[in-house]
């Protein structure tokens, strides 16, 4: 990248299955690029089957005499290309959007630095909505009192209450995860509402840099067919052994049933299976209805933002990111 283009970020982002991290490496290779994961449980150590982690090369374990500026505690390297916000916190650790634009940003700053295109891939929309609109939102401390006391009510208890105080926000989130019901509740006490970072108030724009968004558009059919096959190909590769190994390590202090349930999805479902709740049939039913959904509310987000270009096959794409590069 030339000295004037140092200011450029590329977005790579879409529902899950549609095939983001394989072409952000693909991106990477051809324009002197590293990849900033935007993927709200690829930040877990040993998660890793179930969050769909690309591999990780042996020159994952550099030194980090390699890279001054780093002061990552984790060096991901994947394909060549290295990776950030992957394997950076422990499962059992709070890490929310306000960690990762901290994190992302430091990361930002360290590619430019190294005169390398900052690529940014990932599907959780407001965690890229955080970087490229340089969104500001007050931080809510745990109250655990407060906490407590939600947990004995049941997952249709909090939403109704939740529902109660703050539809939009109701409206937004899985009505059946505890965690995340209990943690809006706890916003909602503190500030009478949850902040929506789609909210132009809790903008700041972003004048240092300029984004290229990509979306990757895939036909319907397509995606939910990769969903399929990527289920299958996970659960054998040993995506029950992952969730057993997350509950219960050799070393001891393992993840709850609860705290996986609240990862939602793949460990959900897997951990429900091993405590016996549901059959491996109603896993393979049930997850695939579960990640269809997931998807529509990933479309749903990104679609209310018009600057993301929607593009199909990869050399429209490489094209518009030399495009982008050059201007």
């Amino acid at each position: 990248m030339k000295k004037s283009n140092l200011n450029k970020i590329l977005v790579i982002l879409g529902p899950t299955a549609s095939g983001k991290s394989d072409l952000a490496i693909k991106l990477a290779k051809k324009f002197n690029g590293e990849i900033i994961s935007a993927d709200s449980r690829q930040i877990y150590r040993g998660m890793d089957i179930g969050s769909g982690k690309v591999s990780r090369d042996l020159s994952g374990t550099i030194s980090n005499d390699q890279f001054p500026i780093s002061k990552h505690k984790e060096i991901f390297i994947s394909e060549g290309i290295m990776h950030y916000l992957i394997d950076i916190a422990n499962p059992n650790d709070d890490f929310n959007v306000s960690h990762f634009k901290k994190l992302a940003e430091k990361a930002i700053k360290e590619i430019l630095q190294k005169g390398k295109l900052p690529i940014i891939c990932g599907g959780t929309g407001f965690w890229i909505k955080s970087i490229v609109d340089n969104v500001s939102y007050p931080e809510v401390k745990p109250d655990k009192e407060l906490r407590e006391r939600l947990s004995r009510k049941s997952a249709a208890e909090l939403f109704a209450e939740l529902r109660k105080i703050d539809p939009e926000r109701a409206a937004n989130i899985d009505s059946k995860n505890k965690v995340r019901l209990i943690r809006a509740l706890e916003i909602c006490k503190a500030l009478g509402t949850v902040p929506d970072i789609r909210n132009r108030k809790y903008e700041i724009r972003n004048t240092k840099y300029e984004f290229l968004q990509i979306g990757i558009d895939i036909p319907k059919e397509k995606l939910q067919e990769n969903i399929k096959k990527r289920l299958e190909k996970r659960l054998a590769e040993g995506m029950i052994k992952e969730v057993q190994n997350l509950n219960n390590p050799p070393a001891g202090g393992g993840v709850s049933w609860e705290r996986l349930e609240y990862f939602g999805l793949e460990y959900r479902w897997v951990a429900r299976y091993l405590q016996k709740k549901i059959s491996l049939n109603e896993v393979r039913e049930k997850l695939y209805f579960d990640i269809i959904h997931y998807a529509k509310r990933q479309m749903t987000w990104f679609k209310k933002d018009k600057r993301i270009l929607w593009l199909k096959g990869y050399e429209e794409i490489e094209k518009t990111v030399k495009t982008f590069i050059k201007d």
